[in-house]
C-alpha cells in the first residue's frame, strides 16, 4: 500500500510519477524500496487518469454518509424481530458498498 501511497502523494503534490522520486518519498518514510514494485505500480498507473479513479473510489463513501445520517430517523419503536432484519440490512448494505469501494480502487491499476 505505501507504493500506491507514494504514487498518491506525488500526484497531489502535482509532481511527476518517477521511479526515482517514488523510491526517494518510500526512503523518506522509513520503507526500503523494491525497484521491482515501482516499476510494476508505475506501469499499471500509466494509462489512469488518477483524478478521475479518485473520483471513482470517492463515490461510495459520500453515498454512506446520507445513509448513515437517516439511520436514526429510520430508528424508533421495533420489535426484536424488526431489530433482526435491521441489522440484516445493514450488513448487507456494508458489504455492498465494501465491494463498490473495492472495484473503484481495482481501476487504479489498469
Amino acid at each position: 500500500m505505501e507504493y500506491v501511497y507514494s504514487a498518491l502523494l506525488l500526484h497531489k503534490a502535482g509532481k511527476k510519477l518517477t521511479a526515482k522520486a517514488m523510491d526517494g518519498i518510500l526512503t523518506a518514510a522509513g520503507v526500503d524500496p523494491d525497484k521491482n514494485r515501482i516499476k510494476a505500480l508505475l506501469a499499471a498507473l500509466k494509462d489512469v487518469d488518477i483524478d478521475e479513479a479518485l473520483k471513482g473510489a470517492a463515490m461510495p463513501m459520500a453515498v454512506a454518509a446520507p445513509a448513515a445520517a437517516a439511520e436514526p430517523a429510520a430508528k424508533g419503536k421495533k420489535d426484536k424481530k424488526g431489530k433482526k432484519e435491521e441489522k440484516g440490512k445493514k450488513e448487507e448494505k456494508e458489504e455492498e458498498k465494501e465491494e463498490e469501494f473495492t472495484a473503484g480502487l481495482g481501476s487504479l491499476f489498469g
